[in-house]
This record gives C-alpha cells, sequence and structure tokens, in this order.
C-alpha cells in the first residue's frame, strides 16, 4: 500500500524514464507533487526505496532506478509480477529472515479474545495511516488485559534485531503516550504510521529501528503522535 504521494512520485519517475531514460531531477519531483521543499521528496525517495519501489545507483548523479510497479495500482498487470519487481520480499534489505521459531500455543475458542487487524504497518519507513478493519485473530486473553487492542501485520526489516520481521502480526494497545524505549506505532505528520522504538530527548522525538541499515528518523513533538503500544507478536512459518 502507497501513500497518494508515493504512488504518484514513483509514477511520475517511471513516466519519465520511459519518455527519455533519464531519471527527473528533486526540482523537477517536486514541482510536479506541487510540495514546498525537497525535503519532503527526499522523504518520499526514501520510502519508495526502502520498500523496494526504487534504487539509487551510488556514486551517480540522479540515478533512480524504477524496481516494481504497484500491482494493485497498475490493472494492466492482471496481477501478475511487475517487469520492474526484483525477486526479493518487498522492503527487505539482505537481513535473512526469522530463524524457524516454535508453533504458537494454541487455545481453545473459550479461551481467546477477539481483536481486529487494522492492515499492515512498515518496519521500515512510515506507510500510509492504518484506518481499516481487514479481518479478527483470536488471541490469549491475557496478552490484551485492560483497555483497547488491535493487530498489525508487518511489512518490512527495520526491526529485525528486536525479533519482529517482515510477516509477523503485532499485537498493539491503543494508547496516546509510551515510555522511553517503547516499540510503539507512531503517526508522523497525520498521514503516515510506522512501528518503531521511540525516544525521547528534550523537546526532539527519534523513532529509531532495530536494524543497522536504517537511520534514526528526528522530529520535533508536533509531529509525531503515539497510536499504541506494542504488547505481542505472532509469526506465521
Amino acid at each position: 500500500m502507497l501513500t497518494r504521494k508515493q504512488h504518484e512520485l514513483l509514477m511520475f519517475i517511471h513516466e519519465r524514464m520511459k519518455e527519455s531514460g533519464i531519471p527527473p531531477s528533486f526540482d523537477e519531483m517536486k514541482d510536479a507533487l506541487d510540495l514546498k521543499s525537497k525535503s519532503g521528496i527526499h522523504r518520499l525517495i526514501t520510502a519508495l526505496e526502502e520498500r523496494g519501489f526504487i534504487r539509487r545507483l551510488p556514486n551517480r548523479a540522479r540515478a533512480l532506478e524504477v524496481m516494481r510497479l504497484p500491482d494493485s495500482m497498475n490493472p494492466s498487470l492482471g496481477g501478475k509480477r511487475s517487469k520492474f519487481e526484483p525477486s526479493v520480499i518487498e522492503g527487505d534489505r539482505g537481513k535473512p529472515k526469522a530463524p524457524p521459531a516454535p508453533p504458537p500455543p494454541q487455545f481453545s475458542n473459550a479461551s481467546t479474545v477477539s481483536i481486529p487487524v487494522m492492515g499492515r504497518i512498515a518496519a521500515g519507513v512510515p506507510i500510509e495511516a492504518i484506518q481499516t478493519h481487514s479481518h479478527s485473530i483470536s488471541v490469549p486473553p491475557e496478552m490484551v488485559s485492560g483497555g483497547e487492542h488491535y493487530a498489525l501485520e508487518v511489512r518490512g526489516d527495520s526491526m529485525v534485531d528486536a525479533g519482529i520481521f517482515d510477516g509477523d502480526t503485532v499485537v498493539v494497545k491503543k494508547q496516546e503516550t509510551a515510555g522511553n524505549g517503547d516499540i510503539v506505532v507512531a503517526l508522523v505528520d497525520d498521514e503516515e504510521a510506522t512501528l518503531k522504538r521511540l525516544r525521547k530527548k528534550g523537546n526532539s522525538v527519534a523513532l529509531e529501528a532495530a536494524n543497522p541499515a536504517y537511520e534514526t528518523r528526528i522530529f520535533g513533538p508536533d509531529r509525531v503522535k503515539v497510536q499504541g503500544r506494542l504488547v505481542g507478536l505472532f509469526r506465521k512459518y
């Protein structure tokens, strides 16, 4: 799932590459998306790169390569793999997948609580804010005691060193505050959500990855809202 601006930028780069074979400049991308500064373009480029849609080529100016297009936004593909799509898992930066884990404990229907799965969350750069209830899962009641909870499917590899892998399902307690060092669902600029470790220092809020391949992102306090705190995790294999 891409945000509207991410999709617009990806398609603008793709069309420009088809027309001239040369990627657009940052100024051209800024003007095409009607943004006020190039910092927004840098953020969108990083989001597209870390989710596997484009690649920046090192040591070359204006060097961008479109790796794949989103199938859901390109009906002509008929659900098939795009010719741009590499045979890697979305958001993967070469980190190994999770080691085999013991099967999750089995619970009887009488001993479980149903919570909604509210879509996908990026353990990478932020993706579109979570809004849609897609289905529900059953969890043990001791995992969700006290308060409202929801679940999210993880996409990306930026939290692998915290034991959170692409394809995992995380259980989140809905709350607007969190302690320093908690892993949280953070809403950035009221439109994008991400799963990161929260760090606070003075008037700054840092969203910290658990993978050295990703940089810590620092924001002013008015740009980040806590949407919940991680309390559990499920894994299929």
